[in-house]
């Protein structure tokens, strides 16, 4: 097999994975109610971006796939 089949066959793996744990433990404590996230509601019009917990997951996700990288 091709590196790049390899490589999209992990990732595949990474996001099932991340999305059975979101799926079971759908409150991680502390996570989407962060200052910095926004969240807008009006009276029949709710919009929430979590722009503060986007920006820890990519950290996270990126220091992970950095200490994976250099194995």
């Amino acid at each position: 097999m091709s590196d790049i089949s390899k490589t999209l066959m992990l990732l595949g793996i990474v996001i099932f994975i991340f999305g059975v744990v979101l799926y079971f433990f759908a409150k991680i404590p502390g996570m989407g109610r962060l200052p910095g996230d926004i969240l807008v509601k009006k009276e029949n019009f709710t919009f929430y971006f979590p722009l503060t917990t986007s920006i820890i997951i990519s950290i996270f996700l990126s220091l992970l796939f950095y200490l994976w990288n250099r194995k």
